[in-house]
């Protein structure tokens, strides 16, 4: 067949094509657009922390402590392991010394064997030695009650400072671990790329009323509800309000 002059014999093929890489691009759009969550309402907020509240009005920490002293150390502790892991070592740990002159008297050596059980045990019997010298030595002693004091303590961070400050002490602080992370990125209550930005972003949020016990709240719901590999959905107090766009279906009898 005689093709007229000017045209080209690939023309007619090249249409179908470029109109199925513009609806690919459509699609793909369209699957982007429905997997990006939904915008938090302004007072969003609000709700979710007064069911929180409601099911548990007076949270504390799950850690063993019966003075600041000890609640430093327990903390300081905690660091990749578990509550219930701390326990069992701080139980025996506690029980000789419980103070920081014991504490240093006791010596690193017997802290690491009281300790072994827990992940970076070594590093920790270090940290618990020298952050107890240096009560004795700078603050009389007395656990400090600022942030900045706090973390000058060998082992000592954001975090623990701010959970120090908040379960001795009494100041509304919210310490980001990692249960708090996932829980405000995944419901897009707070989300940020590293702690102290889900920090700050929680600070803005949180109704005041809410503010002492909010990290309690968020740290327990992390751990028992909204899990890290399988969030339990149908047992989720908050789910109506979160806005995780991957959360499972409730079935007829969970709504």
């Amino acid at each position: 067949m005689r093709l007229p002059p000017g045209s080209c014999a690939c023309a007619g093929a090249a249409l179908p094509l470029a109109s199925a890489a513009m609806t690919t691009k459509k699609t793909t759009k369209k699957a982007r657009a429905k997997r990006r969550p939904a915008r938090m309402p302004k007072d969003w907020p609000q709700p979710f922390f007064e069911v929180l509240s409601a099911a548990d009005p007076h949270p504390t920490t799950e850690l063993n402590y019966t003075s600041p002293y000890t609640l430093v150390v327990a903390v300081a502790l905690s660091a990749q392991a578990t509550d219930k892991g701390v326990n069992l070592a701080t139980e025996k740990l506690f029980k000789l010394a419980n103070t920081p002159e014991k504490m240093v008297a006791l010596g690193e050596d017997k802290v690491r064997e009281l300790i072994k059980t827990i992940g970076l045990f070594r590093n920790k019997a270090k940290n618990v030695i020298a952050l107890s010298q240096k009560l004795i030595n700078e603050f009389d002693s007395e656990v400090p009650q600022s942030r900045e004091a706090l973390e000058s303590l060998p082992g000592v961070g954001r975090k623990t400072a701010n959970v120090v400050l908040n379960v001795a002490f009494g100041e509304p602080t919210i310490a980001v671990d990692t249960h708090i992370f996932r829980v405000s990125n995944r419901t897009r209550l707070a989300p940020g790329k590293n702690p102290l930005q889900v920090e700050l972003g929680l600070e803005k949020i949180v109704p005041p009323e809410f503010k002492l016990h909010a990290h309690h709240w968020l740290i327990l719901h992390g751990r028992y509800v909204c899990k890290a590999r399988k969030p339990d959905c149908a047992k989720c107090a908050v789910y109506k309000y979160c806005l995780w766009p991957e959360k499972a279906p409730l079935e007829a009898e969970d709504i």
